[in-house]
């Protein structure tokens, strides 16, 4: 029996469940203007948004108000979803979803963040949305900071001031209320999660560390040496490697 959900008078119970096909039909009627295939498409996907917004209920913020404002996401999911990427729409849907709930509940957040950071932020989510437009590949780091003539660590610090930690272990419904987990919905048939993790997050991360830095992990992990021989090689001494190796490590840490 599928489990309940029920959020601001709306019940996954009582959502239709849309067979594959179903799916593929109404989406393709949307595509031709059809607005009435609009409509019923979200109503039957606003189960996608209760199970998301499930995950915020212990935030202080009225429930009602989150699952509304994940319905904005869905929307734009529905609008900018593009049928040719042989993706599940609840694959492109549960980010989009996701995205406009964490940007509400961090601009309405009380945790003080330096109004710095935030005009940073802010211009980073801008600059990333006008770069996606478009676009089915994902906007890097690299490209924002590029765009806004900052560094990758102050577009980092500036995410990572305003952003709301979730785990890959979380569970959402997707269109057919089926429970899934965020991973499968971020995972495809070539690239399992991990190796997303290492060739992302672990690449982004490793080019936010300084040269010196990078060179010292490289030594250390994939030339194979000791810290005295990697002293030996950068001309530092055995404790300064051991504070950088360490300080690399844990700004990896934090990273991912």
């Amino acid at each position: 029996m599928a489990r309940r959900v029920c959020i601001c008078g709306i019940d996954t119970s009582s959502l239709p469940k849309l067979s594959g096909a179903e799916s593929l039909e109404l989406l393709k009627k949307i595509k031709s203007g059809d607005q009435s295939a609009k409509d019923y498409y979200i109503y039957c996907n606003m189960r996608l948004v209760l199970s998301v917004a499930q995950r915020f209920m212990s935030s202080k913020e009225n429930m009602d108000d989150i699952f509304q404002v994940g319905c904005v996401g869905l929307m734009k999911a529905v609008d900018n979803f593009d049928m040719t990427l042989n993706v599940q729409f609840s694959t492109y849907a549960v980010p989009m979803i996701l995205g406009e709930i964490k940007r509400f509940l961090r601009d309405s957040s009380a945790m003080r963040v330096s109004r710095s950071l935030r005009d940073t932020a802010y211009l980073v989510l801008k600059s990333k949305e006008r770069l996606q437009d478009g676009r089915s590949e994902d906007v890097g780091l690299e490209e924002i900071a590029t765009d806004l003539n900052l560094t990758l660590r102050e577009v980092f610090d500036a995410m990572d001031a305003i952003s709301t930690p979730l785990s890959l272990d979380d569970s959402i419904r997707n269109e057919s209320d089926e429970e899934m987990r965020l991973d499968e919905h971020i995972a495809d048939t070539e690239h399992s999660i991990e190796k997303w993790i290492d060739h992302t997050d672990l690449l982004d991360a490793i080019k936010l560390l300084d040269d010196r830095e990078r060179e010292i992990l490289n030594l250390r992990y994939f030339v194979g040496k000791t810290q005295m021989e990697v002293s030996d090689a950068v001309g530092i001494s055995q404790a300064q490697v051991s504070r950088l190796e360490k300080n690399a490590l844990e700004h990896i840490k934090r990273c991912l």
